[in-house]
Parts: C-alpha cells; structure tokens; sequence
C-alpha cells in the first residue's frame, strides 16, 4: 500500500551511518597548528557535553569575531544545537553562513536536519536541496591517489559511490519530508520544478508525480492534476492513494466515468491483499486503508448514481454510500458529502424516499465543509416535497 498523502508522516530522523563519515567539516577552511582555531577544537573535540561545546564556539565567536573559521565555529553550532534538540539556535547558527554566502555538504546536511525537525518548510531550505547536487560532486567524487593500485582505485570509487548514494537519498528524504508541510499549491509547484531540474534522475519518479498531482489538486487545475495523477499511477498502478483520488475526482466532475469505476473498484479489490508499508503503526495503516476504501466506495456511489439517471435504479449507489460513510469516520468532511449524495439519491429513486433523504441530509447540512450549503438547500426542497 503506497501513503503519498496530503500531510506526510513524519518519521523518525535516522541517516546512514556513512552519510556523516563521508561529510568533511569546513572542507575549504584549513585550521593552523597551536592557533585559536586550533585550540577551540581541541576544546570542542574533547568535550563531554553539547553543552560545553556551544559555550566554547559561542565564546571563541565572540573574542574572534573577525576570524576566518567563525563560518566553520557557525556550522558546529549548527551541530551541537541540534545535540540539545534547540532546533532555534541551530537554524540561527546555520543561517548565519547562508548570510555569509559560505555552505558545504555537511552544513546542508545537518541545517536540513534542523529544518525537519522543527517542522520549517523555509525558501532557504528547498533551496539547499536544490543546490547540494553541485555540492555533493564536488566534495565526494575523488581523485585517484598516484600510489593507488587498480583494485584500491576501484574500491575508492565504489565506496564514493555508495556515500554520493545516501547523500541524494537524505536530500529525496528531506525534500519530500519538508514539501508535505506546504500549504501554499503555487509554492509547492515551485519547489517541485526547481527539484526537477537540480534531480533530473528523479524527475518522472512516480512520487514527483504523486506531489505534482497533490499540488494542482489543491490549486484546483484539474487539467494539470488529471495529467499528473494518471503519469503516477501509469509509474506505479498500485499507488492507491492516486487511484482513489482520481476516481473521486472524476466521478464528482461526471467525466471519465469508466475509468473512475475501474480505479474505484481496482482499490476495493486490492484491500484484502494490501501489506502495511515499513514505518506505519497498525492504527496508522488501518487509518489510512479505511480513508482510501471509503474514498473509492464514495467515487463508485458517484459513478452508479449518475449512471441512475435514466431508469432511476440507485440501489447499487446508495449501498455505496452507506459503505463510505463507515470507512470515512476519521474525515466528517468526506462524511458530509457521502450524505449529501444518499439524499440526493433517495430523493432520486422511484418512488422517493422523503424521509429518508431528509434524514441524510440533517446530517449533512449539520457538517461544515463544500457539501453544507447545497445540502441545506436540497433539504428544504426534499422537506416540501414531502409535506414537511
């Protein structure tokens, strides 16, 4: 089962071990024997506690204010605040050295971290995720030692490989970690095309497509969205989120109606065989398996009742849409417009169902979301209609 949602769950901060081994503090800013510089790291090296560490580099700041290495004492701060888990100062120490035009891989990295960890989708940070691609060439693919043997060569290589590896796969991690908390659709779309062109491997994945998808739904293009949402599901024809979202859109707009029905069903199908992906709590999944089915039952209710139109048999629809709203108790939202479309169809069936229909849409008109209005408007329809 594949969780590409709107809000992305945010799972717990562990890298590869080799990611940090590969990384060099302050690669371009040598250090002098028995200088300052010199000192502060000994102090900083040899100290028991994040906090010691800050009080060095904060002091060292401060009396060497003017020293080429205070780029480098930032980016420790960067570190050692993240230690204490005050993500604050290790934004502010980190930005500090964006301010000063100065980033390497190891900055980037844990200035990413920060921003994860604090819940900030900040220009600055997309804009490391975008920038680091240059960084990680530069500073991780080697040059041949002149003693190094074929086989050595070849080891260094493969070992380079591997770091340069799980450095593109921290960034993807941290990328999509940080676009699940925009809330603004032309940023995110923004943020996707500058991902595109800085990770041009990584462009026609299905989750880019995925998030492009999610970013023109909310903005409301649905020529866009619609275009994104088939590429993903063509990348990955399990993906049931953007079958079940797809299926509900077109079943609401009464356009590709058969192939709605086919995404619909093909997820309902699918749930007795679906496996918890790694990460998620059994809750989680249940939560997240019962969101899609009552999704995809609300589309195939939407795709029965509209094809009802001519002989009235909104059985099939209305037994759908009972079905949706007891997967979708965790969305009321979803939940009012499951009852908003009942009514409308015991209204629609031959005989109506007044009461009945009423009844759906009390409820419905009781919920606030897109379906409140209209079901408060069918509902003085239905109650005159009955005598009401």
């Amino acid at each position: 089962m594949h969780r590409k949602t709107f809000v992305i769950l945010i799972a717990p901060l562990v890298f590869p071990t080799s990611l940090l081994w590969a990384q060099t503090p302050c690669p371009t800013i040598p250090v002098v024997v028995n200088s300052p510089e010199d000192k502060l790291m000994l102090e900083y090296n040899g100290a028991d506690k994040p906090q010691d560490q800050v009080a060095a580099l904060e002091k060292f700041a401060q009396e060497q204010a003017d020293s080429r290495y205070i780029p480098c004492v930032n980016e420790y701060l960067t570190v050692a605040y993240l230690k204490l888990n005050n993500l604050d100062k290790a934004i502010e120490a980190g930005e500090k050295d964006l301010a000063l035009n100065y980033s390497d891989l190891f900055l980037i990295t844990n200035l990413l971290k920060a921003y994860m960890a604090a819940g900030k989708p900040t220009e600055a940070a997309f804009s490391l995720i975008a920038k680091a691609p240059d960084l990680i060439k530069a500073e991780l693919t080697p040059a041949r030692p002149t003693t190094a043997s074929e086989d050595d060569w070849k080891k260094i290589q493969s070992e380079a490989e591997s770091n340069i590896k799980d450095e593109r796969t921290f960034m993807d991690y941290a990328f999509f970690q940080l676009l699940g908390r925009v809330s603004d659709a032309a940023k995110r779309v923004q943020y996707l095309d500058a991902y595109s062109k800085a990770y041009p491997e990584s462009a026609i994945s299905e989750g880019v497509n995925y998030q492009y998808f999610v970013a023109y739904q909310m903005s409301g293009n649905t020529e866009k969205s619609d275009e994104y949402g088939e590429k993903a599901v063509a990348a990955d024809p399990n993906n049931t989120t953007a079958l079940t979202a797809l299926a509900f859109g077109y079943s609401t707009r009464n356009v590709h109606l058969d192939k709605a029905e086919t995404y619909a069903r093909k997820v309902i199908d699918s749930a007795a065989s679906q496996k918890k992906p790694e990460g998620m709590t059994d809750d989680q999944f249940k939560s997240a398996q019962n969101g899609d089915l009552g999704l995809a039952h609300f589309a195939l209710g939407v795709v029965n009742f509209t094809k009802a139109s001519k002989n009235r048999r909104v059985g099939p629809a209305i037994e759908e849409f009972k079905k949706a709203l007891d997967l979708l108790s965790a969305n009321p939202s979803l939940q009012g417009g499951a009852l908003f479309y009942l009514g409308n169809a015991y209204e629609f069936q031959y005989p109506p169902n007044h009461r009945s229909a009423a009844d759906a849409l009390e409820r419905s008109a009781a919920i606030q979301g897109p379906w409140q209005a209209p079901a408060k408007d069918l509902l003085a329809k239905v109650k005159r209609a009955g005598g009401g």
